[in-house]
């Protein structure tokens, strides 16, 4: 089990000072990735809740902490490839992956926030097929010397782009319906489960994609299951504590039970505390609550 710490990007704690001093203490801790996630915009009077009112770009985020870390692998879970041009992706992604060193793990999805496909220009519907489309640009402009492609959603001239990444980091596909997960086993390097996933029955999830993975001829063994653990500290012994709530002892009880049904990395992600990641919280008390769980729950 590989473990995982999200940095500050949602609320009053995301500074870019404590972002360097999450990501500079999880290294010398022995975390194996550092995390963030994407909300590009939060429509006026939703409901989805103060984590989303104020969230840095995950891409920019991720390349600044490149430069203030030296090891840890550096992770966005997930950007949503709808907003994107696949060649504008592939050129940023390719660039942060060799000014890290080769430590990204790039995330993908699909999005599901209508104004945000509003925002951008793109339609909501067939974004599945959109995104397979998506996946296999991004894999074609990291490796090829000319990419031609006349498709459904995209279509690119012969054109050349580079640098081409040494190594071209894995993809992870996020989705909980049953065709994302088995998109995830035919195409991707891993799936990564939602911040809203049931984790008491996760591994009916991983299997799926696993069978998926073994159906198109894949080596289910290989493939990546990446946890966002929505971790909130509190007290111990609640009745109705749901996974990675509690203590910090409950907490790696839980870390361990997500090992046992097939997560191979999971990540502590308190953004999603509304006592922590939103625009109101008391940043200083964010920090202190966050450096005490990065301590207690390292590897």
């Amino acid at each position: 089990m590989r473990i995982g710490f999200a940095v500050p990007v949602s609320g009053s704690w995301a500074t870019p000072a404590n972002m360097v001093r999450i990501a500079r203490r999880a290294e010398e801790l022995g975390y194996h990735e550092l995390w963030t996630f994407q909300r590009l915009l939060y429509p006026q009077g939703h409901p989805m809740g103060p984590v989303y009112r104020s969230v840095h770009d995950p891409v920019v985020t991720l390349a600044y902490l490149a430069g203030a870390t030296s090891r840890v692998r550096l992770g966005v879970a997930v950007l949503n490839m709808p907003f994107f041009s696949p060649a504008l992706l592939a050129k940023q992604l390719a660039s942060l992956q060799a000014v890290s060193g080769g430590r990204l793990d790039a995330g993908l999805g699909l999005g599901w926030l209508p104004e945000e496909f509003a925002a951008s220009g793109t339609p909501f519907e067939r974004r599945g097929a959109r995104g397979e489309e998506f996946v296999g640009l991004l894999r074609r402009l990291w490796s090829e010397e000319t990419v031609a492609h006349d498709g459904r959603f995209y279509r690119l001239p012969p054109v050349h782009q580079a640098p081409r990444p040494d190594t071209p980091p894995p993809i992870l596909l996020g989705g909980s319906a049953e065709v994302a997960l088995r998109r995830a086993g035919r195409l991707a390097d891993g799936w990564i489960s939602s911040s809203r996933e049931d984790l008491s029955r996760i591994d009916e999830k991983i299997a799926v994609v696993g069978e998926a993975a073994r159906a198109a001829g894949r080596d289910p063994g290989a493939l990546r299951f990446v946890t966002r653990g929505v971790t909130r500290i509190r007290p111990a012994g609640a009745a109705d504590r749901a996974p990675l709530s509690g203590s910090f002892e409950e907490i790696r009880e839980d870390v361990a039970d997500l090992a046992a049904r097939g997560v191979t990395d999971v990540f502590h992600d308190l953004n999603f505390d509304p006592e922590i990641g939103s625009p109101d919280a008391d940043p200083e008390e964010s920090m202190r609550r966050a450096e005490a769980a990065l301590e207690a729950l390292a590897p």
